[in-house]
């Protein structure tokens, strides 16, 4: 049997309350200010949980500052109707992409991933 240790996450932001004038489109829009603590050049995962702590969504990514910015922006990410329910995303380092896959398809298979259709082994 394989053991798999999810790793720690590296950084944790959460919603923030905020006043609807000066808000920023895209990510800040949803409550997520400080996303400039995410490094910029650096692969990882990212688990996106609502307010129960119940996982909505697992992600990987090369450039995970780049691509949780796009989660939040962009029409085709999968949480682009579900982006209010998000309230805290736990983001892992892991810079090696095989590592990366695993862990991925692991976390939403044990978790039960509410929002991941792809990777998915326990219909």
């Amino acid at each position: 049997m394989i053991k798999i240790e999810i790793p720690n996450p590296d950084v944790v932001l959460t919603k923030q309350k905020q006043s609807d004038e000066n808000v920023e489109e895209g990510i800040s829009k949803y409550g997520f200010t400080d996303y400039h603590r995410v490094p910029r050049d650096k692969g990882g995962v990212l688990l996106f949980f609502n307010e129960d702590d119940e996982l909505l969504f697992v992600g990987k990514a090369r450039k995970l500052r780049q691509r949780l910015k796009k989660h939040f922006e962009d029409t085709v990410s999968p949480l682009k109707t579900h982006r209010d329910e998000v309230f805290k995303i736990s983001i892992s380092i892991v810079e090696d992409p095989m590592e990366r896959e695993i862990y991925e398809t692991y976390i939403l298979n044990k978790w039960k991933a509410k929002y991941n259709i792809d990777k998915v082994f326990y219909k």
